[in-house]
């Protein structure tokens, strides 16, 4: 027994550091996907959000996603403040699998990831301030609350068919989708993005940066997946790199796909965004679906975040990484997805996985819009116009990230 014990453990450790890697992922993509003259902003964001991330769940968020069986079935439970050290901690319970801090910081490594994505969206033209201000109380409260309904036992988990997220398409990734997509649209386009001319393309400064992003973030997707197993069982952790793998693959071919029959060019950022497309896809039913499953899910999911990315241009929502298009497009087919393939398939499982979007949509766009509106109306949002015209590095940081070159473009 405690030989199987310390393999699992040893299994979520190692898939924890495959998906504290992401944050690094996130970082290279945002900074090689914006111009160069807002490199430092990107990178400090990504630096301190994972700090945030840790912080606030160690403090407020873990117990506001885990509050206790009291709380089955409910919108809301806390079970106060801060980390216990409950009985068992020294891995005497093997009931779990693994430790209580192994499961704590775990689930800590998902929790930054829904403010980094906000991050992308509102990339090259928010304020600093406001903005850590925002991921503070969205990491810390938002976050929790949502992911306590369905693996905190909540309403979502109590439902006559249960809401399924495995790894969270809905619960992480579309969590930071809505975030993303009510701060870029109260926000504003960039300048210049949105003419009488029509829309202009505003080209990151480094696609080596974001392929080498691309790259990291599939890898600690391993993790991500493969770590949502909560063991170390050969055959399901196994299953799960394989669909995960596979979803990825066929999400950057869609993506080539329809890009090119829409653009007539193959275009690199469209693929790296159908490979993450096809990732967050899957993560809600990787340990539900078959290898052919799991082809059609990436490849869908890969070709809508081109509709995607051309629509959200279309009504002027200004994304320079597009990450509503691959986290909230991505996450919600993904979730969707889940009632219509694979062992969960039927109607019941699709009206719950219906619920469980609308309902996680719901409280994100009302939390996140009014945080962002109450900014927007006192501290403000926004840089102005010189200060995004020359950069944000000069004018929030004092400094370049390239300080030998010129980044004024």
């Amino acid at each position: 027994m405690q030989e199987l014990f310390t393999v699992n453990n040893l299994w979520m450790m190692v898939a924890t550091t495959m998906v504290f890697i992401m944050h690094l992922g996130f970082a290279s993509l945002e900074a090689g996907l914006t111009r160069a003259k807002n490199t430092v902003n990107i990178l400090f964001k990504n630096t301190i959000i994972p700090a945030i991330g840790l912080l606030t769940y160690a403090f407020v968020g873990f117990n506001l996603m885990y509050p206790g069986a009291d709380f089955a079935g409910s919108f809301f439970g806390f079970a106060g403040f801060g980390l216990p050290l409950p009985e068992g901690w020294d891995s005497s319970n093997y009931n779990a699998g693994y430790t209580f801090f192994t499961d704590f910081i775990f689930q800590a490594m998902f929790a930054a990831t829904a403010a980094t994505i906000v991050s992308g969206a509102v990339a090259e033209r928010v304020k600093l301030g406001p903005f850590i201000f925002f991921s503070i109380l969205y990491v810390a409260i938002c976050y929790p609350i949502v992911g306590m309904w369905k693996w905190g036992g909540g309403f979502l988990n109590t439902l006559e068919t249960p809401f399924y997220d495995f790894a969270g398409s809905t619960i992480v990734h579309s969590v930071g989708g809505w975030g993303a997509l009510v701060g870029a649209y109260l926000l504003g386009p960039r300048l210049g993005k949105y003419t009488e001319k029509g829309m202009t393309a505003i080209p990151g400064h480094n696609i080596p940066m974001a392929t080498a992003g691309v790259f990291l973030l599939w890898f600690g997707w391993f993790g991500f997946n493969g770590g949502s197993v909560l063991s170390a069982d050969p055959g399901l952790v196994s299953k799960v790199f394989v669909t995960t793998c596979i979803a990825a693959s066929a999400g950057a071919f869609g993506a080539l796909v329809v890009s090119f029959l829409k653009f007539k060019t193959y275009d690199i950022t469209m693929v790296l965004n159908g490979i993450l497309a096809g990732l967050v896809g899957i993560t809600a039913g990787a340990d539900q679906m078959g290898v052919g499953e799991s082809a059609i899910i990436g490849f869908i999911g890969g070709g809508l975040i081109v509709f995607a990315v051309v629509f959200f241009d279309k009504i002027k929502v200004d994304d320079p990484v597009g990450a509503i298009s691959v986290h909230l497009v991505g996450g919600i087919w993904g979730t969707l997805a889940v009632g219509i393939f694979g062992e969960l398939a039927g109607m019941g499982q699709f009206i719950s996985q219906l619920i469980g979007v609308a309902a996680v949509g719901v409280f994100c766009v009302l939390f996140s819009g009014i945080i962002f509106f109450v900014l927007k109306k006192t501290t403000g949002i926004r840089v102005d116009e010189l200060e995004e015209t020359e950069g944000l590095d000069i004018n929030e940081h004092s400094m370049s990230a390239y300080p030998d070159f010129n980044t004024k473009d």
